[in-house]
């Protein structure tokens, strides 16, 4: 269950009716790579609601608050301003072969096309995952594809297989919040693949749950690891605010206990479904909202992935692999420890 269903209540603002991406129209697709003692991985694609991305290219910026981490294709969207695929998700080595499969399926769509930038995240997951087999291949990419759905799952599944998170099972997690502006109600959604954090650092709606629970078994590595963050919203706004909306996400994420670590990748692309970037040759106007009307965007933003990360450690599952093992977050310990807090109302 998501932190809302348990009583947990992060930020002021109220959630969408999904309370993930998919309140946006953006579909997300899994494969689970799971396979012998050692292969723990996997990928994860979200599918912006358009027919053809290439053709109905989005506004969008990016983010990095710490660039230990490989991405691909955001010196486009911060050039240009846009994307022009779906976004996806996966192990640090595999983000070629996912890229390689997302410029033939975008080639597929486009029979004239001759050059894309795609865009794939990244995470490290080789302490539960046997990295350097790189057992994620294109078709695993088109799979994903195929699955994407509004109603998907969220921790260890896709992407999120193989992922850490404060030393506990981490994964894919969401949220998202709506807020009114001028008149008119906004959406604001995160997800995130979470695989960063020291145990002792993990903070649950301003709760140090991290360090009553610093002698729960399973601890191993420094809080080294990474967070790709994934940022979504209908407000009409330009790619000079999209990139201010990406710099909230990271205070969202210090609010769980998130420091951007040496060795700890933590970047945001985010982008608007409002409208698509205009094609032609001929003047063209868009509409976006006046800066002095996005606190409210902001503050959402940083409610959505505070939320998307605890969300994706209450959904995790205990992982063994690699030789290692993940134990999942142990809920009731952490609703005990909130209710000590007054944090929760528990019925």
């Amino acid at each position: 269950m998501k932190a809302p269903e348990l009583g947990i209540k992060i930020g002021i603002h109220e959630h969408g009716k999904r309370n993930s991406i998919a309140d946006l129209g953006v579909r997300v697709g899994h494969k689970t790579l799971i396979e012998g003692e050692n292969i723990r991985t996997g990928v994860t694609v979200l599918l912006p609601p358009v027919k053809n991305p290439y053709r109905e290219r989005l506004f969008a910026s990016t983010f990095v608050m710490n660039g230990f981490s490989k991405p691909i294709g955001f010196v486009q969207v911060n050039e240009l301003g846009y994307i022009e695929t779906p976004i996806a998700l996966t192990n640090t080595l595999s983000v070629y072969t996912v890229a390689s499969a997302m410029v033939r399926h975008m080639i597929e769509l486009n029979p004239d096309l001759k050059s894309v930038s795609p865009v794939v995240m990244e995470c490290n997951d080789s302490y539960l995952n046997d990295i350097r087999r790189m057992a994620v291949r294109e078709e695993h990419y088109f799979e994903a594809v195929k699955r994407a759905k509004l109603d998907f799952e969220e921790g260890s599944v896709g992407a999120g297989t193989g992922m850490s998170a404060f030393e506990f099972k981490g994964g894919v997690g969401s949220s998202s919040r709506v807020v009114e502006i001028g008149g008119e109600e906004y959406t604001v959604a995160s997800l995130v693949l979470a695989n960063f954090g020291r145990r002792e650092d993990l903070t649950i709606a301003g709760v140090p749950v991290g360090l009553c629970l610093k002698d729960y078994p399973g601890r191993g590595t420094s809080g080294k690891g990474s967070i790709s963050m994934v940022v979504a919203t209908d407000a009409p706004l330009t790619a000079r605010q999209l990139k201010r909306l990406a710099k909230r996400a990271v205070v969202g994420l210090a609010r769980t206990g998130g420091y951007a670590y040496h060795g700890s990748g933590d970047v945001v692309l985010a982008f608007s479904t409002a409208q698509t970037v205009p094609m032609g040759k001929e003047p063209e106007l868009v509409s976006f909202l006046p800066d002095n009307s996005l606190s409210r965007l902001f503050r959402a933003t940083a409610e959505a992935t505070e939320e998307a990360i605890i969300n994706a450690l209450l959904q995790a599952k205990t992982v063994e692999g690699n030789g290692h093992v993940r134990y999942a977050l142990p809920v009731e310990k952490v609703l005990e420890i909130l209710e000590r807090h007054g944090m929760i109302e528990r019925p």
